[in-house]
């Protein structure tokens, strides 16, 4: 279940895009390697517009890789979700979106940067900065006191 958090500061961005997608919409994104926050990427959300991350810019995110956009759609429905939601991606291997490969950098895993399954959240300072990983079985609610740290910020 996507954690929902109260606040004007607050965003969650469930995301998603496919390669393909963002090369026809001429998203671009800069080497992984070379940027210097998460602002400096764009990604699509799920209605298939290309968005900035500098829109998030002083606020603290959680990002992670949930479900097909499908699937996404329809759990959303049983809840008033109002956070922005990106489209699908690709998170490992060479099509790996840009912002994945630099948060994965940033924050490895128990498998080195791989994302071994849905759910893997990545936790953004309102700087831009990737400060803590968060692996699938663990509970959303273990965020609460590194989340509440960076709100206070």
């Amino acid at each position: 279940m996507p954690l929902k958090l109260c606040g004007s500061k607050n965003t969650v961005i469930e995301s998603q895009v496919e390669s393909e997608m963002a090369t026809k919409n001429g998203l671009t994104n800069p080497d992984p390697k070379k940027a210097n926050s998460v602002y400096d990427f764009n990604y699509i959300n799920i209605d298939g517009a290309v968005e900035s991350m500098e829109k998030y810019r002083g606020h603290v995110l959680i990002v992670q890789e949930p479900g097909t956009e499908a699937e996404i759609k329809e759990f959303i429905k049983k809840y008033n979700v109002d956070f922005d939601m990106a489209s699908k991606i690709d998170v490992n291997g060479d099509d790996a979106h840009p912002l994945w490969k630099y948060m994965k950098s940033k924050q490895g895993g128990m498998l080195g940067s791989f994302i071994k399954w849905n759910f893997t959240k990545f936790v953004v300072n309102k700087d831009g900065q990737v400060v803590k990983r968060f692996g699938p079985n663990e509970d959303p609610i273990s965020m609460e006191p590194d989340l509440q740290k960076l709100f206070q910020k």
